[in-house]
């Protein structure tokens, strides 16, 4: 709880002292450290949703479920002030994932998930870089495609097997090479059948996570383990498929990986 506090305290603090980066106030420089601090939010968010949601099924009645709807609104608010589209999702996802294990009936997931439609659709109105990756992911011709189109390229470059750990020549003009685009390095210096091996590697360690949590009996460490999984898959595979030109473009590093 302490970390989500404190957590939600430094959204709060990059709206107004944050380093503005393509348009976005995401992140903060303390104490001569640079930080986002929604990648400290994601998993104590998780941690504590299982924890009110598992208190509404224990002994006291404690009413987890409005602390953790309350929660959710305030950390989705912050995230779309800064804006940051791509980690809302991301929390989203987490967030709706461990409701439904939860219990919640499928006529509260119906809703939501129309709600969720509708959020997207509205952000796609109210958010200009939004509408601009959208436009054009869906019509190549429109649009900056430099990201991508260097993407593709160092994929191209790579072949089966690599140009060689090093021999890279994407990350010498490809923005955030080494965070959003790291996939893409690996793609060429390496090749696709090691990256191939490192998309078997993330499903495996959430088809494992998952293979774990089948029989486990406290609803707690189900719902967090959970939810944390959903979090690191989800945040995988926008990376990756960013990367390889299958969604919108969207600078989400990738877990383990970048930097």
């Amino acid at each position: 709880m302490l970390g989500l506090v404190g957590g939600i305290a430094l959204l709060g603090l990059t709206l107004v002292a944050g380093t503005e980066i393509k348009g976005a106030t995401r992140w903060i420089s303390l104490a001569g450290f640079s930080l986002q601090p929604s990648e400290f939010v994601k998993p104590c968010f998780a941690v504590v949703a299982a924890w009110m949601f598992a208190s509404q099924h224990g002994a006291q009645r404690v009413p987890g479920n409005a602390i953790s709807i309350a929660l959710y609104a305030t950390v989705l608010g912050l995230l779309l002030l800064q804006p940051d589209l791509g980690m809302a999702v991301v929390v989203s996802a987490t967030w709706f994932a461990q409701f439904f294990l939860a219990g919640l009936s499928l006529v509260w997931v119906g809703l939501l998930a129309i709600v969720g439609i509708a959020g997207l659709v509205g952000a796609y109105f109210a958010f200009d870089h939004v509408r601009e990756r959208i436009d054009s992911f869906l019509d190549p011709t429109t649009g900056d495609r430099y990201q991508i189109d260097r993407s593709l390229e160092a994929f191209a470059n790579g072949g089966w097997f690599g140009r060689g750990p090093g021999e890279g020549t994407v990350k010498l003009v490809l923005p955030d090479a080494h965070s959003d685009f790291v996939f893409s390095v690996l793609g060429e210096e390496f090749g696709a059948v090691v990256g191939l091996f490192i998309i078997a590697l993330f499903a495996f360690v959430i088809l494992r996570g998952i293979a774990r949590l089948m029989n486990e009996q406290n609803l707690f460490v189900l719902l967090a383990a959970s939810g944390l999984l959903v979090s690191f898959g989800l945040q995988a595979a926008i990376n990756m498929a960013s990367a390889l030109s299958m969604i919108p473009t969207k600078g989400m590093p990738l877990p383990l990986l970048s930097h």
